[in-house]
């Protein structure tokens, strides 16, 4: 079976799309599927790299990524396959899409990637308005007519209907997932201690991902300035790309609070420097005030680490029946609260702890499993 993909970009600095679309991409042929992937990125962009089957069409044109190119070519070709996926709204491709294959035999569907989240709505009003003048003749047409949407866990699908009153679609559910991390963790762990030395001995609380005031690493460094009669060898690392005015600001909270020389800012973190970071720590942190999936999530769980996440990380229900960690709102009570619990267990319970994550990622998150769902709903199984 053929699948075309359709994305805005596969610029890794961008987000979790991207990222999304490279970890399905080897479960996916291995289940029988043929993938194409088409982008509104340049030719010759310093991230297309060849790892994946991307077929840039931009140049783009601003932030909502017009490319002349794309509308004909789908139209052109789109009869090679037997399905496309749309992966994340309110830029061009999605659109796009809808132009070309409403009237078609060509089914298509949609992923989110949580950009339906009313997050975005209390947060930013008056960009919320802007989209409300765009929804009505194209994202909501995107939705209605397509084959299915596909939201990759329950509390996404009923949290995207709260953003817009005009809302139709044919959802489902397929969990994303994640695949195994390398095995030689020890090799991978000594790495990334040997970048940054003075972590050796540390007790490391570690944030990994893209560095945006949605994720919270405000409260993370509030709640761990205001910790109470923690070990000295308790040290937070900071991992992950951010605006220049973002991070000087988190950087000068940090040091008003008196806890700068505790904190470790390593930038973007890739390959083995990512997972030996994650090999390195005692517990993952991702206080978000919303987070679709959280693949940064099952990602340490699958190397066996803890997670302290707030109940705005939408598969914090499966994580809390699953044991995989704490949770807690996304506050900073709540984020104080999750850091004293762990920070008041002892060394036998924290490895309790994180065997239930490690349990909790084969369980429900292990790609090989998740990808047959979303596999049978392109078929149409289901």
């Amino acid at each position: 079976m053929k699948i075309l993909r359709v994305i805005y970009s596969a610029n890794p600095q961008l987000g979790g799309v991207i990222e999304a679309v490279r970890l399905q991409q080897a479960e996916l042929e291995n289940s029988g599927f043929e993938v194409q992937i088409v982008s509104c990125d340049t030719p010759g962009a310093p991230w297309l790299d060849g790892s994946l089957p991307v077929l840039p069409l931009g140049p783009s044109k601003m932030s909502y990524g017009y490319t002349s190119e794309l509308l004909p070519w789908l139209k052109k070709n789109h009869t090679y396959y037997d399905a496309v996926i749309v992966d994340g709204l309110w830029q061009y491709h999605s659109f796009a899409v809808w132009r070309a294959l409403a009237e078609s035999k060509t089914p298509y569907f949609v992923i989110p990637h949580g950009m339906l989240g009313p997050w975005f709505k209390r947060t930013y009003p008056l960009k919320h308005l802007k989209k409300w003048l765009y929804w009505p003749w194209a994202e909501y047409r995107v939705l209605r007519d397509a084959q299915r949407v596909v939201f990759t866990c329950e509390e996404e699908r009923l949290r995207a209907k709260e953003s817009f009153s005009l809302y139709k679609a044919h959802a489902t559910t397929a969990a994303l997932g994640v695949s195994e991390p390398p095995e030689n963790r020890i090799e991978l762990r000594a790495k990334f201690l040997n970048m940054y030395p003075h972590l050796k001995g540390k007790r490391i609380i570690l944030f990994l991902g893209r560095i945006h005031e949605v994720k919270g690493v405000d409260l993370l460094i509030n709640a761990f300035a205001r910790r109470d009669n923690m070990d000295e060898n308790v040290h937070l690392v900071i991992a992950g790309p951010g605006s220049e005015g973002l991070l000087s600001k988190l950087k000068q909270a940090a040091s008003r609070m008196g806890v700068e020389n505790q904190i470790t800012w390593t930038g973007m973190l890739t390959g083995d420097l990512k997972w030996g970071a994650f090999y390195a720590s005692e517990v993952f942190c991702l206080p978000s005030h919303h987070e679709n999936f959280g693949m940064v999530v099952v990602e340490a769980m699958a190397c066996s680490k803890p997670v302290l996440i707030s109940n705005q990380v939408n598969i914090w229900q499966e994580i809390e029946k699953g044991g995989g960690g704490f949770v807690a709102e996304d506050s900073l009570a709540g984020t104080s609260q999750n850091l004293g619990k762990w920070l008041s267990l002892g060394e036998i319970e924290r490895k309790a702890l994180g065997d239930r994550a490690r349990k909790c990622f084969e369980e429900r998150f292990d790609i090989k499993k998740t990808i047959n769902k979303l596999g049978r709903i392109v078929r149409g199984d289901e």
